[in-house]
């Protein structure tokens, strides 16, 4: 594992995963949460690829996005596709978050391409950029596990439920449910009180 490669390998599958990844799965589930948002809500994505579909359904559905993702092939498709959307080349652990804080945050296909130390300092970055009664919605799966990423070849790894929820409480943050997509994909939904 290149160390220097902040993007976790998604720069150099770049061109393939758009291709592999414009698909609808996934913005049932988070249409479906983003209902519990007020209308023009901000919402933070971290890990927004190129933007479909999450980043798409979510502007669609008249939300303020930001979007942040450490390889610059796959950002600079999103900034063609979403002009009007405020986006950022950055590793989260480099993001400065655009200096402010959301009503929420989405992290899907993220989490788990991090190593389990980086993933609780996603979920205390998180805490901070999250207004009062800001929502968090991430995927990894339920199991703890390893494997290895089909398009980067490089590990990945899910805590599993039992210690997300035990960083969460950590945290201060309440995980209000737990639902999965139409791929099987695992999705966490958080509140910060």
């Amino acid at each position: 594992m290149e160390p220097s490669d902040k993007s976790n390998g998604y720069e150099e599958v770049a061109q393939l995963f758009m291709c592999e990844r414009d698909s609808l799965i996934g913005v049932s589930t988070v249409r479906q949460w983003s209902r519990t948002l007020v209308w023009g809500s901000s919402i933070l994505d971290l890990g927004c690829g190129h933007g479909v579909p999450i980043s798409q359904a979510l502007i669609e559905d008249g939300f303020t996005v930001y979007g942040v993702d450490a390889s610059a092939s796959l950002l600079e498709s999103f900034r063609k596709r979403f002009p009007n959307a405020h986006a950022e080349c950055s590793a989260f652990e480099d993001s400065t978050f655009f200096r402010r804080t959301f009503d929420a945050v989405v992290a899907v296909g993220l989490m788990f391409l991090l190593h389990p130390d980086v993933q609780c300092l996603l979920i205390c970055k998180v805490k901070q950029a999250l207004n009062s009664n800001g929502q968090f919605l991430f995927t990894s799966p339920k199991e703890k596990c390893i494997w290895q990423d089909i398009l980067t070849h490089r590990e990945s790894i899910s805590l599993g439920a039992q210690r997300y929820r035990e960083v969460l409480q950590s945290e201060g943050l309440i995980l209000v449910g737990e639902m999965s997509d139409e791929g099987n994909n695992h999705y966490y939904s958080v509140r910060k009180p």
